[in-house]
């Protein structure tokens, strides 16, 4: 359900304020402390943040794709480590639910995830499994009305946090490939799952990040999403489609912080006599970054809209996840340029967000794997 315009704007200005009153000014410190703060977390849950996209009726906002995409803009304005703290809830954690789920999982654990009581996590990625989700080899045996799971999901978001994970596992052959992939929801306190040590990473300081090792965990068969084998890569697939628009919209946000500090700095920093704004050549890499952003805005919010219409708008999805994970690496890479040596300098917002926004040409599907999907769709229907 969507909300009504008051509703919604009610929303993002109260996510626009929020954002730049208290999470602006401890950007820092999270970089610095690898650590979200519990404060920041529960007053996220009191604002319902955790709820996003769970439909009203199991106590989430109900948003729909095109409201969601402006929210996550509001979100990609700060560090995008505070985004992490409920982006799995919001997407790849909740949506596998929602989307195929049986009424009983949907009532068992959209409205503890809608409050954040518990956290979702997505486990398909594994040390020989990620751009190539069909070769995964974690496998899930049936035993009675049981299902036995072995295997290793690697660089899983939020693992630490996780109450439950919509975990990929083979129920099929090798041969069966992607149509032998199952997916199942498996709490997280089950015996025989053990986390690996958390990963020190480039940027994104502050998301927690680790392997999921499972030895003989047993999972009831009700555990297996939707009741049926072999639909697990379908349901991932659907669940990536709109976490990509999503990593989409937050990378416009993010490039538009960027491209502010540039503006601002520009306008503040003197060389030669004057200001340097004043130079053609920084006027170029500003023009070009918000030509940049502003096609991206628009890319996002016309298939976010097409998503929340029902079309099917793959193709399009990764047109997005391509165009403005890239474009937001360009924008970081020039605001490092225009602040010239500060922009290399940890006391500068620029480098934090150059080594931050790295990531986004890789998790969720690789740009390569987005030009994949795009030509293909091209062969197939143009």
């Amino acid at each position: 359900m969507a909300a009504d315009k008051e509703v919604l704007s009610q929303l993002l200005e109260s996510v626009r304020r929020y954002v730049r009153q208290r999470l602006l000014p401890i950007e820092q410190q999270v970089d610095q402390e690898d650590r979200i703060p519990d404060e920041i977390v529960e007053e996220m849950r009191e604002m319902g943040l955790f709820g996003l996209s769970i439909p009203e009726q199991y106590g989430g906002l109900g948003l729909s794709m095109s409201e969601e995409a402006l929210v996550a803009q509001e979100l990609g304005y700060t560090s995008p480590a505070f985004r992490t703290v409920i982006a799995t809830n919001i997407g790849i954690g909740s949506q596998g639910i929602i989307m195929d789920g049986t009424e009983e999982q949907k009532r068992h654990y959209l409205p503890k995830l809608a409050t954040g009581e518990l956290t979702g996590s997505f486990a398909l990625t594994e040390p020989g499994a990620g751009s190539d989700a069909g070769s995964l080899k974690t496998s899930a045996r049936l035993e009675g009305d049981s299902y036995v799971l072995n295997g290793t999901k690697r660089f899983i978001t939020n693992a630490p946090r996780a109450g439950v994970f919509t975990l990929m596992a083979r129920t099929g052959s090798r041969e069966d490939k992607t149509r032998g992939i199952s997916a199942f929801l498996v709490d997280a306190d089950l015996p025989g799952i053990e986390l690996g040590k958390p990963e020190r990473k480039m940027g994104l300081r502050g998301s927690d990040v680790c392997d999921v090792v499972l030895t003989d965990v047993r999972v009831p068969s009700s555990a297996l999403i939707g009741g049926v084998e072999g639909k697990g890569f379908e349901t991932a697939m659907k669940v990536l489609d709109r976490g990509r628009l999503h990593i989409s919209a937050v990378s416009v946000g993010a490039a538009k912080r960027l491209i502010e500090d540039s503006v601002n700095y520009a306008r503040e920093r003197r060389q030669f006599g004057t200001e340097i704004g004043n130079f053609q050549l920084i006027q170029a890499l500003l023009a070009d970054s918000r030509t940049e952003y502003y096609a991206g805005k628009c890319m996002v919010e016309e298939t976010a809209r097409r998503y929340t219409r029902g079309e099917q708008v793959t193709e399009e999805v990764a047109c997005c996840k391509l165009f403005c994970t890239e474009m937001v690496n360009r924008v970081a890479d020039r605001a490092v340029q225009i602040f010239g040596g500060s922009g290399y300098i940890a006391d500068y917002n620029v480098e934090r967000f150059y080594r931050d926004v790295r990531l986004f040409r890789l998790y969720e599907g690789t740009s390569q794997i987005q030009q994949l999907i795009i030509a293909r769709s091209m062969l197939r229907n143009l």
